[in-house]
């Protein structure tokens, strides 16, 4: 029988990131054969990482990463038992691996990446699941810009577009996009624009406004139900709401005189805002 030593054990710990005693136990079964008792714990690490997945992933983070070029970007939320190991080297490596795989490829990302996350299950003794993950690729010419707020908790999405091919490697419009996505998450607007307020979302605010005002000419009624239309689109909006840097000026505003300094025009095509747990 081959002799099971202590520097056998500690080798195969520090590969596989698994205590001393369920090595040992590994190489003892696999008669000292470090290729087999990897296999031999692989195969009970899966099972630890079923038994774990009933256990409930509340913490973690929204994490982002953008390609150089602005012409790719990826969100992802990771959850994890506790903050701590929300903190930890190997969740956060993990979280690193999961947006470079994704970043270059989110097909199937869950499913590609389940030996990176058994194997950080394994190292953490806590379940962790890759609850969602969105990839998106400009449309040219564009740029997309991310932004992760909050300890991690909050994450922006933007995509913007601009007029001019030459405008999406301009100095300053890396600018432009950041102070977006801190204007996004500061304030999270439902729509980018009126246009996209739903028909009967605007229903339900006129019928609202106009139970505010009775007794009065039906003219003034209207008169004062559009001046409330105004200040909800003022609100909830994102190129009408006041710039979270200036708010003298709208977003769509501040926007406009940015395109202008740079020589084109910028817009806002799309972008998502995701919390943690929502």
């Amino acid at each position: 029988m081959t002799e099971i030593t202590a520097s056998m054990v500690k080798e195969l710990r520090d590969e596989t990131g698994l205590g001393m005693m369920e090595c040992k136990r590994a190489l003892i079964e696999a008669g000292g054969d470090k290729a087999k008792a990897i296999q031999i714990l692989r195969e009970r690490g899966l099972s630890v990482a079923t038994k774990k997945a009933s256990r409930a992933a509340n913490n973690g983070v929204i994490a982002a990463r953008v390609a150089p070029d602005g012409g790719t970007a990826v969100l992802l939320e990771v959850n994890c038992e506790t903050d701590f190991v929300a903190r930890n080297d190997v969740f956060r490596s993990l979280v690193s691996e999961l947006l470079d795989t994704a970043l270059a490829d989110d097909t199937q990302l869950a499913e590609r990446s389940q030996a990176a996350i058994t194997s950080a299950i394994q190292k953490t003794g806590e379940n962790i699941v890759l609850r969602r993950h969105l990839r998106w690729t400009a449309t040219m010419p564009g740029r997309l810009a991310a932004y992760v707020h909050l300890g991690d908790k909050l994450g922006v999405l933007v995509e913007l577009g601009m007029s001019d091919p030459a405008l999406v490697s301009a100095t300053g419009i890396a600018d432009v996009a950041k102070d977006l996505t801190l204007h996004v998450a500061a304030n999270r607007p439902p729509y980018l624009d009126r246009s996209a307020v739903p028909a009967e979302v605007l229903a339900n605010e006129r019928e609202i406004y106009a139970k505010q005002v009775t007794n009065k000419p039906p003219q003034i009624v209207e008169k004062i139900v559009q001046g409330k239309l105004e200040k909800f689109f003022a609100t909830f909006c994102l190129l009408e709401q006041p710039f979270v840097r200036d708010d003298k000026i709208s977003v769509g505003k501040w926007l406009d005189a940015r395109g202008r300094e740079l020589g084109g025009q910028i817009t806002v095509r799309r972008y998502v805002v995701w919390q943690l747990g929502e």
